[in-house]
């Protein structure tokens, strides 16, 4: 089976993009600096020797964009073989028309067409269209005005109970903490957040009355019927239980001197009562949640236990009329969440997050998947973009693994032609739709 055949016939389905932080504010690139310094390409730069290991802020200046590229250009010869960096020349080639490497002598001049670009209103659009990306996903607050409605779809990405934060224990009350002092959903907290830089809260959790109270706070703010999921983070370094109140209020009244059992307990008693309340609204929002990212002092690293993918299979079942979608970061813990899907009716796999992200994965996540799974239990794209262009690159990657995986299969007779084709189709279109409400 001819391969780049069938990439041109994947090409031309129409795809969902159920997950990715695009912006109403700024949709397509606003530089050089959101293309070449996207989060997954700093920490490829990083990893060769680059001093700034940290996200380039999204408000940065003008200044610091231009900083940060500078600092990055001596470091690109040295990333040019990885996956990222393989996006990025995607970007730039197919986009931007430009097929030199980027230097030190020519950067400003490859900056100002992509700011000449990003002028363009309909440019955004069009790269999606190129994509062939019909609807996208996006966290709620960057729907901003209601500007590129036509195409977003939400989902609420406020407070995250069960993600740990580098040296913060008692993260899960804090991000609860965080949004009972708010009145209206807003923007989460980053993946290495630094409580130093944290204005005082009028109101703090004292006892496992007020965790009942914020819980209840931040289940009624949800806009049933705007957003079609809440994304959270179930980290593994946590040991997921069901504490007692008596339990959660010995852990409280720790709090000051809080190690990993008060955290494990704050967590797993917030959870609970998140999860119980959803479940009310079961057939009104999904409850989404990545797996295998554990927070570095930058970034994250990819980690996932056993251990935690048997808790989440106990939380899963404990809320069957809630429906539960997982993005998985972790390789090896695929074959062993597929086993999950295939024996809880809520649970669901999309995409490839964050450390799974690579062609070899993507592969192999991919190929398990569609021999384990049907095609209802599963969504086969998702970018994680912070712009469109990214979200381009994302496409183009993961259909090049997608024409491999569905030829291989082909030739061996497991699929005809026709019926890959209808297979990619209902992974990357129609499961977006059926598990979403896309």
């Amino acid at each position: 089976m001819d391969v780049g055949h069938l990439e041109t016939a994947l090409a031309g389905l129409p795809w969902m993009d159920p997950h990715t932080h695009m912006d109403a504010a700024h949709l397509a690139a606003r530089g050089l600096d959101d293309i070449l310094l996207y989060h997954m390409a700093v920490s490829d730069l990083y990893a060769a020797g680059c001093p700034s290991g940290c996200r380039v802020p999204e408000d940065r200046t003008e200044a610091e964009a231009q900083r940060r590229v500078v600092e990055a250009l001596p470091y690109l010869p040295k990333v040019r073989n990885t996956a990222m960096a393989w996006g990025t020349r995607i970007i730039l080639e197919d986009l931007y028309c430009w097929h030199e490497p980027v230097t030190a002598d020519n950067w400003e001049r490859l900056d100002a067409i992509i700011r000449e670009r990003a002028a363009d209103p309909a440019w955004p659009r069009e790269i999606l269209r190129r994509a062939g990306i019909v609807r996208t996903g996006t966290e709620l607050w960057r729907g901003r005005d209601g500007s590129a409605d036509d195409l977003f779809q939400y989902s609420l990405e406020w407070a995250f109970f069960a993600r740990t934060q580098w040296g913060q224990p008692d993260i899960p009350l804090f991000e609860l903490e965080r949004t009972w002092n708010e009145t209206e959903p807003g923007v989460p907290i980053s993946v290495t957040f630094d409580r130093q830089t944290a204005p005082p809260l009028a109101k703090t959790i004292r006892n496992a009355d007020d965790v009942h109270e914020a819980v209840a706070h931040y289940c009624a703010l949800i806009p049933y019927g705007r957003v079609l999921a809440t994304a959270q983070h179930i980290s593994t370094d946590i040991a997921y239980g069901d504490p007692g109140e008596a339990e959660m209020s010995a852990a409280l009244r720790n709090r000051a001197n809080a190690g990993d059992a008060e955290r494990d307990v704050y967590a797993s008693y917030i959870l609970h009562r998140f999860l119980g309340e959803l479940e009310e609204r079961g057939d009104q929002i999904v409850f989404q949640f990545s797996l295998g990212a554990e927070p570095l002092p930058h970034e994250s690293a990819g980690r996932l236990s056993q251990r935690t993918i048997g808790h989440v299979a106990e939380l899963v079942a404990r809320y069957p009329r809630l429906r539960f979608m997982c993005f998985l970061a972790s390789r090896h813990g695929n074959q062993s969440l597929c086993t999950l899907a295939r024996e809880l009716p809520n649970f669901s796999l999309a995409g490839y997050w964050w450390h799974n992200f690579f062609p070899g994965a993507i592969r192999q996540v991919m190929e398990e998947r569609l021999d384990m799974l049907p095609l209802n239990k599963q969504i086969g794209f998702f970018s994680d973009a912070y712009c469109a262009d990214w979200a381009y690159a994302k496409a183009i990657l993961v259909r090049k693994q997608m024409a491999q995986v569905l030829a291989q299969k082909i030739e061996s007779g497991q699929y005809t032609e026709e019926e890959a084709l209808g297979i990619a189709k209902a992974i990357v279109h129609d499961s977006a739709w059926e598990l979403l409400g896309m």
